[in-house]
């Protein structure tokens, strides 16, 4: 398998300077340079129903280009300059695929969440500037439209909105209902917005080349990513040409060049407003002239993507696919027999630690070890992952990508400043510095604290606030975090969003939000909640049914709400949330553990530990011969919060 295998041979290939490799000077290039390799080739296959998965709408590479270059031109057309921000609000679509990469050849694209609540729409269209709005035209059970039309009027800089319309890729009986429903409707309107059909844009708008005349520069803005942020302005990371194209071009360092690995189909179900979807599923397979498969607007949550994966891998010859942990655990239920599974060679998995028994049992099954990786937005997507072509290491994120320096720092733990590197197998801070690292958030509020400066002379470390390790041999691993984020299956969370709306509550004086582990999801979030003075009737049901009214982010509802006498908290009275964190995992697990017929459970007590962060200790007995041991363990399979037992009794 090509591709580097070890540290020394990333270190090989750093002897050749970043600059002298034929990186893109922007996005719009870099696929272009890819379609020129392979022009009659397929470009994009999109399956929109995953219920009929040997259907596929194809463009070939010579068709991608000619919509590349009419949707950049029609969005100059629309006002788009270099400075002006076109957001898009849509499903997964090969439309929201060219507006990713037209956009940036046009202006700076602005990738939002389908599935927030309008206020949050409206707070981040208005952090970016929005001036086009790229949106899904009404259509029966989906409620995006309705969602703009709620937006519209809270965003002053917007001007036009774009929709792009479903039924065309409907079977022909759906179409006539669907049209024969739109009857006597009036067209998409907003009120002192320009609305427009994207195809209807499109169709005066040159396919042949760039009208902008635009010279792109590789630090000039591509694209916005919102990552956070529920008081004041959101948390917006501005990430670079340059740093896409740099990020790019490590994905083929990773895997191997076009000539080495020969055509591949990459399979994209993570959403697209997603910074993994947009940059391993978009930039990567479009950068070589490799296929793009596009599995159903809602990606892995489409109808029938999942039940049906295998045999869309034996249609497709699927050649690579990414997920998170929730995507491999459903993948295990679904029958592999008698399926052809030869074509794939690469999965990856990020967002969130895959547990060890899924990892061997998914190998087991297809024969395909999963690589699993690590990164942020601030990072364009990925900083570590496991060399396809190198050694699996057990809990490893990997090795870091070349031409990225990644380190564990120890730092000052009130200032965040720098204290000295960690030693081999110290846990200390992850610390990220190359050039796919952003230049900054939008909002200068949201800058602070967020670089490490070591005094070397070679520029700032991004803190990434998260807690790893690495081993003699260049892996990292994960330990903990420092940032407060609850990564449900991927999706990230910000507590700030659960605990702001449950101290609306009047019988609320404290709350806190933290991730309890899954094994399916990796974490939920739950909150724990004191009751103010006067309010001691306030039940757990009522705060529940509070906290689902008043999250905007479905995601985020928590799962349980707990009621507390009182939460921990630090010498200068802040909540303490590591011990709540310890709490919820003996919690859960207790729990587990309760329905193992003949086991019983003495104590669970959750310790830190300097490599592996967080370890829980089961104490247990049996009387009826049950091998304890391994009872636990198969109990406890699955979820990534490790666990040793000591037998008694």
């Amino acid at each position: 398998m090509p591709g580097y295998q070890s540290l020394a041979d990333i270190l090989t290939l750093e002897q050749t300077p970043l600059s002298a490799r034929p990186i893109a000077p922007d996005t719009f290039t870099m696929v272009a340079r890819g379609a020129a390799a392979n022009p009659a080739g397929l470009a994009l296959r999109f399956v929109f129903n995953g219920e009929k998965p040997t259907e596929s709408v194809d463009y070939t590479y010579a068709e991608l280009m000619a919509r590349l270059h009419q949707t950049a031109n029609a969005l100059h057309g629309l006002g788009i300059g270099p400075t002006d921000v076109v957001s898009y609000l849509l499903p997964n679509l090969p439309e929201t695929a060219f507006v990713f990469v037209a956009g940036q050849a046009a202006g700076i694209v602005n990738a939002v969440n389908p599935l927030l609540e309008p206020a949050q729409i409206a707070d981040i269209l208005n952090a970016c500037g929005t001036k086009v709005l790229v949106t899904l035209r009404a259509f029966p059970k989906t409620d995006i439209w309705q969602k703009v039309e709620a937006v519209a009027a809270l965003v002053p800089t917007l001007e036009t909105v774009v929709t792009v319309d479903l039924l065309p890729y409907l079977p022909a009986p759906q179409r006539l209902l669907v049209s024969a429903l739109r009857l006597g409707q009036r067209r998409p309107a907003l009120p002192g917005l320009r609305v427009v059909d994207f195809y209807d844009l499109l169709k005066p708008a040159p396919a042949n080349r760039l009208a902008t005349g635009r010279t792109i520069a590789p630090d000039d803005a591509a694209c916005y990513f919102h990552t956070g942020g529920t008081t004041g302005t959101p948390k917006v990371a501005a990430l670079s040409h340059r740093n896409l194209t740099v990020i790019t071009s490590d994905t083929e360092l990773l895997m191997g060049s076009p000539v080495e690995t020969g055509p591949l189909v990459f399979f994209c179900g993570l959403p697209m407003f997603h910074i993994n979807g947009v940059v391993v599923t978009i930039c990567a397979p479009w950068s070589m002239g490799h296929t793009l498969l596009l599995g159903s607007p809602q990606g892995y949550r489409g109808p029938g993507i999942v039940a049906n994966f295998w045999e869309l891998v034996e249609h497709y010859r699927i050649g690579l696919f990414s997920g998170v942990p929730t995507v491999f655990s459903r993948l295990l239920e679904v029958p592999i027999a008698g399926r052809d599974l030869s074509s794939l060679k690469y999965a990856i998995c990020g967002a969130a630690p895959l547990a060890m028994g899924l990892i061997q049992e998914f190998e087991r099954r297809t024969g395909l070890r999963i690589a699993e990786g690590y990164g942020t937005t601030e990072c364009a997507c990925t900083v570590t992952v496991t060399p396809f072509a190198g050694e699996f290491v057990a809990g490893s994120i990997g090795l870091r990508l070349p031409y990225q320096d990644v380190r564990v720092m120890v730092l000052d733990p009130q200032t965040g400043q720098y204290q000295r590197e960690a030693a081999d197998e110290e846990s200390g801070t992850l610390v990220v510095r190359g050039e796919n690292v952003f230049h900054g958030h939008l909002q200068p509020e949201h800058n602070q604290n967020i670089w490490v400066d070591n005094g070397d002379g070679a520029g700032r470390f991004y803190n990434t606030g998260d807690l790893g390790r690495r081993d003699a041999r260049g892996y990292f691993y994960i330990t903990g975090r420092q940032k407060e984020l609850i990564i449900r299956g991927g999706h990230n969370i910000d507590p700030k969003v659960i605990e702001e709306a449950l101290q609306l509550h009047p019988g609320v004086a404290l709350a806190a939000a933290i991730g309890s582990p899954d094994p399916d999801a990796g974490e939920l979030p739950v909150a724990y909640a004191t009751r103010a003075p006067g309010h001691a009737a306030l039940t757990e049901a009522e705060l529940l049914a509070f906290a689902a009214a008043n999250i905007p982010e479905r995601a985020a509802v928590p799962k349980r709400v707990y009621l507390a006498d009182e939460l921990p908290l630090t010498a200068i009275g802040k909540i303490f949330k590591p011990a709540l964190h310890k709490q919820e995992i003996s919690r859960v697990f207790g729990a587990r553990l309760a329905t193992v017929s003949g086991l019983t459970v003495q104590s669970i007590t959750v310790r830190d530990d300097a490599k592996r962060g967080l370890i829980a200790d089961v104490v247990a007995s049996s009387k009826n011969g049950l091998d304890v041991a391994q009872a636990v363990h198969a109990a406890l399979q699955g979820y990534t919060v490790p666990h040793e037992v000591r037998v008694v009794g």
